[in-house]
């Protein structure tokens, strides 16, 4: 009784503050995602598809470029997603105070612009100028695209309830006076914006986008082969990914190239004659492991959430986002889960959600120590191979064994839960029936 009073006073916790304006508006814009995010991820799984001789077969019929066309689909959702979350939050936010929120999104994303770098370096030495760079209108850019979209708002908001701007006759037409109200929120934000570009470049020779990066990023270096550096990297990925920045881009890229090494020293050892399995010098965190055994159906081995609502979500919500999430999910590819139920400043889905990629991490860390599986060297899998086909082609049984543990450990995880929230969504829908 005292382990279920203290876990519904956790989510009483969490369900109040998830009711705070700025985090809905946060839950909301993501939500306006999924779209794009579930499309996005349809065309990179069929450029993607894990069948040998698939890669080879379409080259064979289109040429080496046969892919271009699926990947234009998918820069053009998953390489705006901060523009798209800068655009979204601002119009949720500003939506529920009453106000203009489709002005309020276009001085948002107008801001978002101003604060980033004007060019890329193109080349050795070469500089394109003028330019609006993907590496910010993407994942890295969601945290900036979202501080800039909640302070546009606020200030928009603000000014428009309390009338500060120019005042127009009466016999002007209502959609004229309305945009001329953007004047006083957008004379404030792009001048904030122009002082941050400024202090950015010329104090630090940065950009705001690259700031926050940077600032996220450092504290990430020299995490080692070792449950303590696993452990790191594992929520590191699942924590940043809830706050809406790309965990996995972020954090991976510092340490895939430590891992991917790891694996090229063990593959060194085997081409060697040593066996990895009884060699104090073999690696145990390789990329293989981040790769493949933590991340079933992506990151946060959102797999258990996806067997846990099929077996109990009764809301249509989340059953809607589950039927959706699904096909992607079996290839590894959770946006739709992510952005779309979403888990992102999800306060029901934080704890579970790093947590499960947590023990996913240390299940496969203790299999490999204690001899169960042997350490990986330069033999890769496809990342959208499905688990335990890709635990089975890399380890044979063994590796699929690991991989079910981690299936059932990350169900039971998540299935409290998955429940509260289900048990939420139900209470709105049926409140909402009865309206």
């Amino acid at each position: 009784m005292e382990g279920n009073s203290a876990f519904d006073k956790f989510i009483g916790i969490m369900a109040s503050f998830a009711e705070i304006k700025v985090v809905a508006a946060l839950r909301d814009g993501f939500i306006m995602t999924t779209p794009f995010t579930i499309v996005g991820s349809v065309f990179l799984l069929l450029a993607n598809l894990p069948i040998p001789g698939y890669n080879e077969m379409m080259v064979a019929k289109f040429g080496y470029e046969w892919a271009a066309p699926l990947y234009a689909v998918f820069g053009g959702t998953f390489n705006v997603l901060g523009v798209i979350c800068c655009l979204s939050v601002s119009y949720k936010y500003t939506e529920a105070e009453g106000c203009n929120a489709i002005m309020a999104s276009i001085l948002s994303f107008c801001a978002f612009v101003m604060v980033m770098p004007s060019s890329v370096p193109v080349g050795s030495e070469g500089v394109a100028n003028e330019v609006i760079p993907k590496l910010w209108t993407g994942s890295n850019g969601i945290i900036s695209g979202m501080l800039i979209a909640l302070f546009t708002s606020v200030v928009a908001v603000y000014c428009e309830k309390n009338h500060l701007g120019l005042k127009m006759p009466p016999s002007v037409p209502s959609g004229v006076t309305r945009a001329f109200e953007a004047l006083t929120p957008g004379a404030i934000v792009f001048t904030l914006a122009a002082v941050v570009f400024g202090l950015c470049k010329f104090a630090g020779d940065t950009t705001f986008p690259q700031l926050l990066f940077d600032m996220i990023q450092s504290p990430l270096q020299g995490i080692t082969d070792s449950v303590l550096g696993g452990t790191v990297f594992s929520l590191l990925q699942t924590i940043l990914f809830w706050a809406g920045i790309h965990g996995p881009n972020v954090v991976g890229g510092v340490m895939n190239p430590i891992m991917t090494a790891n694996a090229l020293e063990n593959q060194a050892l085997i081409e060697a004659g040593v066996d990895l399995a009884t060699d104090p010098r073999a690696h145990i965190l390789t990329i293989q492991v981040f790769d493949v055994f933590m991340k079933p159906a992506g990151c946060g081995a959102t797999i258990g959430l996806l067997i846990s609502g099929w077996l109990f979500a009764k809301s249509e919500q989340v059953r809607a986002i589950i039927k959706l999430g699904t096909a992607p999910g079996v290839f590894n590819i959770n946006e739709p889960i992510i952005f779309g139920l979403p888990i992102v400043f999800n306060p029901y889905m934080l704890v579970p959600f790093s947590l499960a990629m947590w023990a996913a991490m240390l299940i496969t860390y203790f299999s490999i120590s204690m001899g169960f599986m042997t350490p990986f060297g330069a033999v890769q899998v496809p990342w959208t191979t499905p688990p335990l086909l890709s635990g089975l082609l890399l380890q044979g049984l063994p590796g699929l064994i690991v991989q079910a543990i981690i299936i059932a450990t990350s169900t039971v995880i998540y299935t409290p839960f998955l429940k509260a929230q289900d048990n939420a969504a139900l209470k709105e829908e049926q409140e909402g029936a009865e309206d």
